[in-house]
């Protein structure tokens, strides 16, 4: 495989850049499902409570919801169980498990349930440093050479610091995008107008959305 092509495809097994109709489906499937006693679909139980402080960790609760209170994390497990391709599903349950085992032994507990935001952060704050632009070319090497050998059908072994980085990196990208296009963050955080909507002619875009981008939710 070419590595260009694989580099292409490492974070878009996670993310996603068009609303297309199947994807809004899901977003809207979500809205009413309680997070209490959620049980998730593509992960296991313990990967959905890393998964959920993730989230939470990324998008807290301000003076706007939390991610996990708009189900957010619903959202991914459903899209990855759903949506992705098969042949993608592995590589991320690979990334997921090597996130939870840095946490376990960082924390010094023995079960992935029992982790809580204070375990997580850590570790979430360390793999985001991996992406600093010094450690960059370094870390897409890896990932490169990773995937084009499993693409040979290859035995290959992607080192816990590069998976860790990978993993926070398509999950913050994912979250903010599945976070913006909720229903209630689409229509009551960010600047919302429905189709067909007010003609204003020269008027500053500024003034009229409070500095915020326009809302996916059309």
């Amino acid at each position: 495989m070419d590595r260009r092509k694989a580099l292409k495809n490492i974070g878009l097994a996670m993310g996603y850049t068009v609303a297309t109709p199947t994807v809004i489906s899901l977003l809207k499937s979500c809205k009413g499902e309680s997070a209490v006693n959620w049980t998730p679909r593509f992960f296991s139980p313990g990967e959905g409570n890393v998964l959920t402080h993730l989230v939470d960790i990324l998008l807290p609760k301000t003076d706007t919801p939390s991610a996990s209170e708009v189900n957010v994390h619903i959202f991914i497990d459903r899209y990855l169980d759903e949506v992705t391709p098969l042949e993608d599903q592995g590589f991320i349950r690979m990334l997921m498990g090597k996130f939870g085992s840095t946490a376990l032994r960082t924390s010094g507990k023995e079960n992935l349930e029992d982790l809580d935001s204070e375990d997580i952060e850590p570790v979430l704050v360390s793999a985001l440093k991996v992406l600093d632009p010094k450690k960059e070319k370094a870390n897409q090497e890896a990932l490169g050479a990773y995937m084009e050998a499993m693409a040979k059908g290859e035995t290959a072994e992607l080192a816990e610091e590069v998976a860790n980085a990978n993993l926070a990196s398509t999950l913050r990208s994912f979250a903010i995008w599945a976070y913006k296009n909720t229903e209630y963050v689409g229509e009551e955080v960010l600047p919302y107008a429905s189709v067909p909507g007010e003609y204003i002619a020269c008027a500053d875009v500024n003034e009229l959305t409070g500095s915020k981008v326009w809302s996916p939710q059309l």
